[in-house]
């Protein structure tokens, strides 16, 4: 890690996550909305169910929360696990499939282990904005047993994802605030070392507060609509 001062985002679950960084996935527009503000870290395990995540909860969020100079504990935590543990069961007992009733105590085992104040992101619904989510975000594998399960591969390309999280973000009565556009930015101070202004003798210009075009059109078109 570099430094205290910004906020530390973790994205935490299965190959939704662990994939959300390539190109125009969830994860990606996440940390590009948040640059300068807030550093996203990457625990994404792709194939894993919420049993595997809670062997290993104590190892990725130490209950001991001992703050070094290099270490701090996250602001804000996304969790993801599901789609593997919905996975038909194979007549072996192996594999990823977790009941029903077990997921749900997994989840809360994440839940009470982190101690955050809890907000949900209605995933069903974001996807399902799509006329061929079925087609889309589902897909039907044939590994010696019926398999259908969520796309990764489609989902971490799904901007309402990213929608449904920053509604979530900004609705949340957090003090201070995480929305991408409330938080300070960092050294976001003038300095004579700045770009010289084409227009004013004797000035130089701070681009701290610049917006690039594609954020622009995301909040004219998304954010101020959805929210």
């Amino acid at each position: 890690m570099v430094g205290p001062g910004r906020p530390q985002f973790v994205l935490f679950g299965s190959s939704i996550v662990q994939q959300s960084f390539s190109n125009g996935g969830w994860g990606a527009i996440l940390t590009d909305l948040y640059d300068r503000k807030a550093d996203i870290v990457l625990q994404g395990y792709s194939g894993w169910n919420s049993r595997r995540a809670v062997q290993v909860l104590d190892l990725v969020f130490p209950k001991i929360r001992v703050i070094y100079w290099m270490q701090r504990f996250p602001s804000l935590i996304i969790v993801y696990f599901g789609g593997n543990d919905a996975v038909h069961p194979h007549p072996s007992g192996l594999g990823v499939h977790v009941p029903l009733p077990e997921y749900i105590d997994n989840m809360k085992k994440i839940y009470f282990h982190l101690r955050l104040d809890v907000k949900v992101v209605n995933l069903w619904t974001a996807l399902q904005q799509r006329e061929d989510w079925a087609t889309t975000c589902l897909t039907v594998q044939t590994i010696n047993w019926y398999v259908q399960r969520w796309n990764p591969l489609y989902i971490e390309r799904e901007r309402n994802v990213v929608k449904e999280i920053l509604k979530v973000i900004k609705e949340a009565d957090w003090e201070p605030s995480l929305f991408w556009k409330s938080m300070p930015i960092e050294f976001s101070e003038d300095s004579p070392y700045y770009m010289v202004h084409p227009y004013n003798n004797g000035k130089t210009m701070n681009s701290s507060f610049g917006i690039s075009s594609w954020k622009i059109k995301w909040t004219a078109d998304n954010i101020r609509s959805k929210l």
